[in-house]
């Protein structure tokens, strides 16, 4: 049986972590900026639904690895306080995650939208 009373605790829990992520990750802030040009060029360039939902997974991955790198750092800093080699391993591995799905998704937006660009030329 479902516990609603439980349910919707995990949503209020879920909707904290991401105001706490909007509000205290400057990060994030830019990546949604961003995302939020790529929807308004899809829009504009007319990409079809297929290519619109693999720029909209592409974005929803690019978040959640910003935010799962955000709680890497939290958690990190909770557990060490001093200066530590394994912490900044922690760390950079985290930031490098994020960087490597950004630069997946900038390959993906322009195998998307340089034939569209290219189409304006023509």
């Amino acid at each position: 049986m479902i516990d609603f009373k439980v349910l919707i605790k995990s949503f209020h829990y879920a909707f904290e972590g991401i105001a706490y992520t909007l509000k205290y990750n400057q990060n994030i802030r830019i990546h949604l900026f961003v995302a939020l040009l790529v929807v308004i060029a899809s829009i504009i360039f007319k990409v079809t639904p297929f290519e619109m939902g693999i720029l909209g997974i592409m974005i929803i991955l690019v978040i959640s690895t910003e935010m799962i790198n955000s709680a890497i750092e939290q958690m990190v800093n909770l557990i060490i306080q001093e200066h530590r080699k394994e912490a900044k391993v922690a760390k950079d591995v985290g930031a490098g995650m994020v960087l490597v799905t950004s630069l997946g998704s900038v390959v993906v937006g322009i195998l998307i939208f340089v034939p569209h660009i290219l189409r304006l030329f023509k």
